[in-house]
């Protein structure tokens, strides 16, 4: 692990002791390349120094969903075809963050924004899905770390991006996209009566470069005897200055609602902004008790990571509304004091001692029995063959949020298999190379194209190398001491969501299809 300016700054990390005003930040600023580097070489938020440059977790973590646990934080994110999903991040100080594990094992669809809550001692997370039908579910555990109860139904098959409340009176309801709500049960485990519609959000002028309305992904926050509700409007990806962040407050969660006078919060307003379609967020209080937003958005020009996690300090005003204050945060901004920094993220490099499902590895849309398909031997992981190229193998992906890093790994292959490595936005639009015991596999816009004389036979060292869409791909038959470039480079910043749906990001992983298990050694990962 890399660190460039962690280890003299380790009590000031530590104890939060060195504390820059906004003014302070804002004089002395980096370059929005300067981040400070972690494991493999990826970018970290802390720079080291008292302050922090977003993306507060980089790579395709959306629809971000917070709870203040006592000093722990915990955030999870929207997962969508990954399995196993719903991966649980921990913080002290709000500003470095590791994953802990993943508290959805079962398939159950394509996961949307959750609600992360505890109430009375048992943590909830509130699941939208996109499946056949849509619908909500609830599962539940007395650890943070689970385990985790099975999924249960709430059949809300119309509604998407639950948040959980409590009312001033102790009711338990969910509040859903579009200015709807329905109770829940004393436990919170089921539904009582109907959805009704309880509030119209603000709308912008008509004159806005936007997506659409949609009014999404309300979350509500008690503060100072006011019920607080953040909303998103105006399309989560489309025109970058679509996404943004509106408000309303009331003194009962029963309302009636007020609309934010200084609507929209949050709104992406010029293309040369670093951060695009800003929106979806929540306040949390940090350990020194200032306030921020969690929110995400896309950073510019580079759709193909997905909405990044990004941090907002936030103002309380004397009439009892807030303001976001850290502008386009293209600049660094002084952290919050106090917490403990836990060191930030986890090495994507894999020696396969053990398989870290969740957590770093994820299946795309498994079956049941996907798991079964992994394990790990000896430092190698062992992969068994399925379907016949990456769209219908179900590879193993990880998160990189980077712009440009590289990954190489030692592959194997049984007789009649095929294996190789892909950069993959869904089953529709991926590219990579792969290889047979007679030759390659090139693949390009979900396509397949054989490539004649494989000369290393069952066997090779590849890297994929990703600088900014221009990728390449070199090959050695010496496990990476001499190193040969295939006769195939791409270009992919097109491999995003606004050419293809879906809200995802590209994503490096592995794949072994045909007959027998693919054996992978040695997964090395770089940023660059």
């Amino acid at each position: 692990m890399t660190i460039s300016r962690r280890d003299a700054m380790t009590g000031v990390l530590a104890g939060g002791a060195l504390a820059l005003s906004h003014a302070e930040a804002a004089a002395a600023p980096v370059a929005a390349t300067d981040w400070n580097r972690g494991f493999d070489n990826q970018r970290i938020a802390d720079l080291g120094d008292g302050r922090f440059l977003n993306p507060l977790i980089s790579g395709d973590r959306p629809d971000p969903a917070i709870l203040k646990d006592g000093t722990d934080y915990y955030m999870t994110f929207s997962t969508f075809d990954s399995y196993p999903g719903v991966t649980i991040w921990h913080s002290r100080d709000l500003i470095n963050w590791q994953p802990r594990g993943a508290a959805l094992q079962k398939n159950i669809g394509s996961v949307w924004a959750v609600s992360l809550e505890k109430h009375d001692g048992r943590y909830f997370i509130y699941i939208p899905v996109k499946a056949s039908p849509n619908s909500v579910f609830v599962i539940h555990a007395d650890s943070i770390d689970g385990p985790w109860s099975d999924p249960i139904d709430l059949k809300l098959h119309k509604h998407i991006d639950p948040c959980h409340v409590v009312g001033e009176d102790g009711s338990r309801w969910l509040f859903l996209s579009g200015g709807d709500r329905i109770r829940l049960s004393e436990d919170g485990l089921s539904t009582v009566g109907a959805v009704e519609h309880v509030y119209d959000p603000w709308r912008y002028p008509d004159t806005w470069d936007v997506e659409g309305f949609s009014p999404e992904g309300p979350k509500i926050h008690r503060h100072g005897g006011w019920f607080y509700m953040l909303t998103a409007v105006g399309g989560t990806a489309g025109p970058p200055t679509g996404h943004m962040v509106i408000a309303a407050r009331s003194r009962s969660i029963h309302g009636p609602w007020e609309q934010h006078p200084g609507n929209p919060l949050v709104r992406t307003e010029s293309l040369s902004e670093r951060w695009w379609s800003r929106g979806h967020a929540s306040l949390v209080e940090a350990p020194d008790r200032s306030w921020w937003a969690v929110y995400h958005g896309y950073e510019n020009g580079l759709w193909t990571l997905g909405r990044q996690t990004l941090l907002d300090p936030i103002k309380w005003t004397a009439n009892g509304w807030f303001r976001m204050i850290g502008g386009d945060l293209s600049q660094p901004i002084a952290k919050p004091g106090g917490g403990q920094a836990l060191p930030h993220g986890m090495a994507l490099s894999d020696d396969f001692t053990t398989l870290n499902l969740g957590a770093k590895w994820n299946f795309f849309k498994p079956a049941p029995d996907e798991s079964s398909r992994a394990r790990v031997e000896g430092g190698i992981l062992l992969l068994k063959g399925q379907g016949t190229a990456p769209v219908d193998s179900s590879p193993l992906l990880l998160i990189a949020g980077d712009p440009a890093y590289e990954f190489q790994c030692d592959i194997e292959i049984a007789s009649g298999g095929t294996a190789g490595l892909v950069l993959f936005y869904d089953d529709k639009l991926y590219c990579g190379l792969g290889f047979d015991e007679t030759r390659f596999v090139t693949h390009q816009y979900g396509m397949e194209r054989g490539r004649p004389t494989n000369p290393h036979g069952r066997r090779m060292t590849m890297k994929v190398c990703n600088r900014h869409h221009i990728v390449s791909y070199h090959l050695s038959g010496d496990g990476g001491r001499t190193w040969s470039r295939f006769d195939r480079g791409m270009e992919v910043s097109g491999y995003h969501h606004n050419v293809r749906g879906g809200f995802l990001m590209l994503r490096p992983g592995l794949y072994a299809a045909g007959q027998g298990e693919a054996r992978f050694a040695n997964f090395r990962f770089r940023a660059l």
